[in-house]
Formats: C-alpha cells, sequence, structure tokens
C-alpha cells in the first residue's frame, strides 16, 4: 500500500509541475503579447482599418501647393488648353460619402471638366442621375446611358472623355501627355489592355478607359440602333468589344520605355514583386509581357485602381507635392525614345 501511495504522490507531483508550467508558460506568452501591443501602440501603431479611416475622414484634405507656386507649369498649362479632358466617375448614391467626396477632393481637379454618374440624381454633390438600377449586373446599362447623356450634353466641351471608377486615382497630367500625340478625330481609345475576349484587347474598366471624341460618336450612335447590346456584366469588355466592331482602335498606353501607365491594382501589388499571386486572373489577362517590381510601372503612369479614401490623399500629396531636392526631372519620355531608336 505504502509503495502504491508513493507512486500515486509521484504522479500527482509531476502533474501539478507540468500544470503548473503550462499555466506559467500562458501568463507569461500573454503578457509579453500585450506588452508589446502596448509598447506598439505607444510609438504610433495606427489602426488601418474601415472604421477608422471613416472616423478620420468625415471631410477632405486639402493640400496647400502655394510652395511650389515658382515651379514651372507651362508645359502642364499648355496641354490643359490643348488636350482637354472630361472626366467621367462611375458612382452610386452609396458611395458619395465613402468614396467619391474624395476623388472630388483630389484628383478631379485637374481635369476640364467632370461629371459623376450615378442613379440618382444629387443636385447637391452634384450627380447625374441615369435613371438605372445600382449593382455589377447594370454596369454596362450605365456606361452606355453615361456616354449618351454627354454626348447630348457635353461632347463639345472636351476632345477625349475618361471613365474612372470611384476608387480610381489619375494622374490627369500623364494622361494629357500621352494623349498629345493624338487626335481626337481619330477613332481610339486608351487603357490598360487585357488580351482575352476581344481580338484587339480590352481595357480594364477599373485603371480608366479615355476615348477621343470621333470613338465616343461612334459608340454613343450604334448604341442608339440596339447593334451594340452585348449580353454581358463586364461592362469594360461589352464597351471593347463594341468599338472593336466600329473599328476604333485599341491605342498602346505603354510609355517609350515599354513601361504600362494604366494600373489595374493599387501601387503596392505592381511594385513588389510576386505581390501577385501566381494563380491570380492578372496574369492571364494582361496583353503585354507583365514586369514585376519597380519596373512595373511608368514614371508617367496614368492610374491606379483599388485606392481606397486614406491612399487617394497619399497618392495626390506625392504626385503633387513632395518634391526630391536638387532635382529638376527624371524622365524626358522624347530622349528616352530616341536613346531606344539608337539601340
Amino acid at each position: 500500500m505504502a509503495g502504491k501511495r508513493s507512486v500515486i504522490c509521484v504522479v500527482k507531483f509531476l502533474c501539478g509541475v507540468g500544470l503548473g508550467y503550462y499555466i506559467c508558460y500562458v501568463l507569461i506568452n500573454g503578457i509579453g503579447t500585450l506588452l508589446i501591443q502596448f509598447l506598439n501602440d505607444a510609438h504610433g501603431a495606427i489602426s488601418d482599418s474601415d472604421n477608422h479611416q471613416r472616423r478620420y475622414l468625415e471631410g477632405t484634405i486639402s493640400f496647400n501647393t502655394r510652395q511650389h507656386k515658382d515651379e514651372s507649369r507651362s508645359l502642364a498649362d499648355d496641354l490643359y488648353k490643348r488636350v482637354r479632358i472630361l472626366c467621367w466617375v462611375m458612382t452610386g448614391p452609396q458611395n458619395l460619402e465613402k468614396k467619391t467626396k474624395h476623388v472630388k477632393a483630389t484628383w478631379v481637379k485637374h481635369c476640364n471638366s467632370v461629371l459623376y454618374m450615378s442613379s440618382e440624381e444629387n443636385k447637391d454633390f452634384p450627380t447625374v442621375g441615369l435613371d438605372v438600377i445600382e449593382g455589377r449586373d447594370e454596369l454596362n446599362w450605365k456606361t452606355v446611358k453615361a456616354f449618351r447623356y454627354i454626348s447630348d450634353h457635353h461632347l463639345n466641351e472636351a476632345d477625349w472623355f475618361l471613365k474612372a471608377d470611384d476608387d480610381t486615382y489619375v494622374i490627369v497630367e500623364n494622361l494629357r501627355w500621352l494623349l498629345s500625340k493624338y487626335s481626337p478625330d481619330q477613332p481610339i481609345f486608351f487603357g490598360r489592355k487585357f488580351k482575352p475576349f476581344v481580338k484587339q484587347g480590352f481595357m480594364s474598366g477599373g485603371a480608366g478607359y479615355v476615348l477621343s471624341k470621333e470613338a465616343v460618336k461612334r459608340y454613343v450612335d450604334i448604341c442608339k440602333t440596339g447593334k451594340c447590346s452585348y449580353s454581358t456584366v463586364q461592362e469594360d469588355v461589352a464597351i471593347s468589344k463594341c468599338l472593336a466592331d466600329l473599328n476604333v482602335s485599341a491605342g498602346d498606353s505603354r510609355d517609350t520605355n515599354k513601361r504600362e501607365t494604366f494600373h489595374p491594382l493599387p501601387p503596392e501589388h505592381h511594385l513588389i514583386k510576386k505581390y501577385i499571386p501566381r494563380s491570380s486572373w492578372y496574369r492571364k489577362y494582361c496583353f503585354y509581357p507583365i514586369t514585376e517590381g519597380p519596373g512595373c510601372c511608368s514614371d508617367l503612369t496614368v492610374s491606379f485602381h483599388y485606392v481606397d479614401p486614406v491612399n487617394m490623399y497619399l497618392l495626390e500629396y506625392l504626385t503633387y507635392c513632395l518634391r526630391p531636392y536638387g532635382y529638376k526631372y527624371r524622365y524626358y519620355p522624347e530622349s528616352a525614345a530616341k536613346e531606344l531608336k539608337e539601340t
């Protein structure tokens, strides 16, 4: 009996030691995690959740660009007059406060004209009410009606007509440079070219696409006849198919170094190698060879997609305010083209 009791005591002792060790391990790890979290918070770790963004972006941000008053804008100002762009933003009543007001406060200020296309009219914002149902399935019809409205009311205000989403960021000056080599009387359109579905390629809706005045005229005329109503919910595929049938060319929007200017994803997806999974639709869709890393994107990039409100302002600051001291320009497109011809 005494031997059995001794064994039981030893077993109990070992169990107690094991349990005590486990409890200490859990407590130490828990306290360590809380301590690290406390230190991170104390040193300025900030939540990047949607709720946090909405709380601190109830208003809009206006950048002081007076610090660049001595900077020469003569070329940009000249292109503003010669290459007139009407920007129309695809949006909806549910997004005006969450997304669209931040678009309104940033890049669209650089357009010659701007329209916000929605299912409902909002005179205060203001938006154009297209009398359509909101939803992904209605984007094609919404696009048709938007271009019809532009054709009826604003066709003579611009030479080029850019469609963008309410989470697209566009550097309009770079778009003007791209378009300055073409005539608005040419039947042509530009964007990020994808290869499925349309032989000459279709332009990504999210990255934005821009039509010449002649392309808009042809598109609206054929839509009025009902001959261009393709049964697809993908508005970018639908309009690209229609334009191809109208002999409107899908232009090459790459720069003189063959780098892409329209980007269907946020900057980090393109700039960081292997960020985009191998199985991603993006790798299967791209019309031209994909370059990952810093070589992905032109110095004269036109657009990025899936840009949240915080990054909308970040891109605005980086584009129009931040300057490296001592630099005039980093990239001369014309000289780069000359170097390519000589090699």
